[in-house]
């Protein structure tokens, strides 16, 4: 491609660029944001299943922050060299080394900003590292964050490569890199691609880099596994929509981590928080924030009550424990000198790390803190050392992942399913801090955190679990896989049901052996697109071939084979809605399934045939699914199932009905966020979806 761009309006440069042969598309240089063991045990991926050299030839591609290759988590004794099929290289500057285990690393920069970061492919946010040894890190024995969820951390596929892709920095991640870092992982021969990152806002599928990086990835073979967003509770919030690639949602697991205080007055309050402070049981006094305001700043009692950096008076904080009527920076203490903190929030269903003692209560706890402070001359209190508790309630989808419908096709159910999200071990890059905070001197070599980014790598080593067992699946089949055998969440836990979980929590054993899968093709997706309203021009930027629309004619998603049903009915109208499927039979290669349907009364789901029988593996069989119910106004969501069982294996595919305006709005995507995972959303006072506002 030749010829120089004279004018230097945005609008002309990219009207000439696309008018030039062999490009596909030309998109704004913007940036993305990052979606920030007992896990797998609580999954039932155990090492009996993984072992030895289990998944050896499976290369995970990580698209990230980098790695720290000096991790225990990276090692490579006992592995052999690379499979022959990998194309990739290490590039080497700034002291970077790849091994057996890290075969390749690359990173980009079409910014070229390098401020408070490595010129390399080294991780110095500790992101990277923490999903890349989340989805395929070695075992490593006495695993901890001072002591807290001290045991054995390891990924998905111990034996499983991993290759590096390092798109994310200081400002960000920016789309051109991220969409040269997709072709270098097909290029190189990468099996499974992990993407933890995405933006805040809908865009048409031809407009956003990792659904344009994840259809090539498919047409090669390869599965993409994205985070599904940090933007909950609220609806329509869930990223990374194209149906050719796999959305995650963060759930909980069996513990969580919780943090005391003792009152002058003996009361004890439980709160959530990741604490490795200890006050060695001394008492210290005890101010509430709007008490401590710092005028010199010009803030007032109502503007120092939550806690907002440099709203708070050193001299007024020094040396006291201070009362937060939100949850707040943990540098807004730091920097006033204050010793730690107690936070209110209505929502605290994960533990976030502070660089001072914090813990996190409910608002009836705060208002009875309120009342000691307001009643007693010399209030004092004392913030206990973090402990690990059992969560009976796990899994449950946690507040702050992102909801559906899908916002840009609401007849695909997403996210597709959920994974553990919420306070993860892992491995963590020491050049930064266990809190994000600059000023936090401490270092680790595991850290604990939270996200859909902590998610999406437990279901990219539960697909590279899949792809070892089945090499020549394709992406739509291990999706498929992974989501047909979902364990069923309670709905009574979860109010917004599948549009928080989507088909359930991810079940890896049962993935690699599901019976029955809906697979589907390059040509399957090119047809729902067409069918989108994607012309031929529209459709070659995001498939970057010659692909054509046969039609444009405007259709629903009904008929793509896809292992979820979405019904979306305008408000008013009455249920309707007819699907046809295809499913491949990866069982018995003599079976027989028979069909049940789980659904409300009011609904009338049925399946045509009801029985499929198959002789041979690989046999595919259609069958049609037709619904029908009364008019509906304003329904967030109606949850029902449709089931295929042959008295082995149990096919589970969610079926949702819900409301949406007559007509559906766009929700263009206009803006895309720095690099931020929970941690960096707290830092920042984001903290969108748990405090409910910017």
């Amino acid at each position: 491609m030749g010829g120089v761009l004279t004018d230097l309006r945005p609008d002309y440069q990219k009207k000439k660029l696309q008018e030039m042969e062999g490009v596909v598309s030309v998109l704004p240089n913007t940036v993305l944001k990052l979606h920030t063991t007992r896990s797998w045990e609580f999954l039932g991926l155990t090492d009996s299943h993984v072992g030895g050299s289990y998944g050896g030839d499976i290369i995970i591609g990580v698209i990230d922050t980098g790695i720290w290759p000096e991790s225990e988590s990276f090692r490579d004794e006992d592995f052999g060299p690379p499979p022959a099929k990998w194309n990739g290289q290490c590039q080497t500057e700034n002291n970077f080394t790849c091994n057996n285990k890290i075969i390749g690393a690359r990173f980009y920069n079409s910014e070229n900003n390098y401020v408070s970061d490595i010129k390399s492919p080294r991780d110095s946010d500790g992101h990277g590292s923490h999903t890349a040894s989340t989805a395929a890190g070695r075992g490593v024995a006495g695993a901890s964050y001072y002591g807290l969820a001290e045991g054995v951390a390891r990924g998905g596929v111990p034996s499983a490569r991993i290759a590096v892709y390092k798109v994310c920095w200081a400002i960000g991640c920016a789309l051109a890199d991220v969409l040269a870092a997709f072709d270098d992982a097909i290029a190189d021969g990468v099996d499974i691609i992990s993407v933890s990152l995405g933006s805040d806002f809908p865009s048409p599928y031809f407009e956003d880099p990792i659904a344009i990086g994840s259809f090539h990835a498919m047409k090669n073979g390869i599965l993409t596994s994205n985070s599904a967003g940090n933007d909950g509770p609220f609806q329509r919030s869930v990223a990374n929509n194209s149906p050719w690639s796999l959305t995650v949602a963060a759930s909980t697991i069996d513990r969580k981590f919780v943090s005391k205080v003792v009152l002058g007055n003996g009361q004890i309050f439980v709160g959530t928080a990741i604490n490795n402070f200890d006050l060695n049981g001394t008492s210290f006094p005890l101010i509430w924030g709007g008490d401590a305001a710092n005028i010199s700043f010009g803030a007032s009692p109502e503007f120092a009550r939550v806690c907002f950096p440099g709203s708070l008076s050193s001299i007024k904080l020094e040396g006291k424990i201070v009362l937060c009527d939100v949850l707040s920076h943990g540098s807004a203490i730091l920097y006033a000198n204050g010793l730690g903190a107690i936070m209110i929030s209505p929502v605290y269903d994960f533990a976030f790390s502070y660089p001072v003692p914090v813990t996190v209560i409910n608002s009836a706890d705060g208002a009875k803190i309120m009342d000691y402070i307001k009643s007693t001359d010399n209030p004092i209190a004392n913030i206990l050392v973090g402990e690990t508790l059992k969560d009976v309630m796990a899994p449950r989808a946690v507040s702050f992942s992102s909801r559906g419908p899908n916002p840009l096709t609401p007849d695909i159910l997403k996210p597709d399913l959920t994974a553990p999200g919420v306070d993860i071990l892992a491995a963590w890059s020491p050049l930064s801090s266990p809190s994000i905070y600059v000023y936090d001197s401490r270092r680790v070599a595991y850290n604990i955190v939270s996200g859909t980014s902590m998610s999406c790598p437990h279901a990219t080593g539960a697909a590279a679990y899949v792809k070892a067992t089945h090499p020549t699946w394709s992406p739509a089949a291990i999706k498929s896989a992974l989501m047909t055998t979902a364990m069923i969440m309670d709905p009574r836990k979860n109010k917004d049901a599948e549009f928080a979980y989507g088909s359930g929590h991810l079940n890896p054993v049962k993935a690699v052996d599901p019976g029955l899968v809906f697979d589907a093709s390059e040509s399957d997706y090119v047809d729902f697109l067409c069918k989108q309203g994607y012309n031929t021009t529209t459709l070659r930027l995001v498939t970057g071939d010659s692909s054509v629309c046969s039609s444009t004619k405007p259709g629903k998603a009904w008929d793509l084979n896809y292992p979820s049903f979405s019904l979306s009915i305008p408000d008013g109208q009455h249920i309707m809605g007819i699907f046809t499927r295809t499913v491949t039979n990866v069982g018995s290669s003599n079976s027989t399934y028979y069909s049940t349907v789980d659904a409300p009364s009011y609904l009338s789901i049925k399946v045509e045939p009801s029985i499929l029988a198959f002789s041979a593996i690989g046999e595919n069989k259609s069958f049609t699914v037709k619904v029908y119910g009364p008019q509906i106004v304003q329904e967030p969501i109606i949850s029902a199932a449709i089931q295929w069982t042959d008295g082995v294996h149990v096919v589970r595919t969610p079926l949702v009905v819900h409301s949406v305006l007559p007509t559906y709005p766009s929700m263009p995507r206009t803006n895309m966020l720095p690099p931020d995972d929970l941690n960096i959303y707290h830092k920042n006072g984001i903290m969108r979806g748990i405090l409910g506002g910017n």
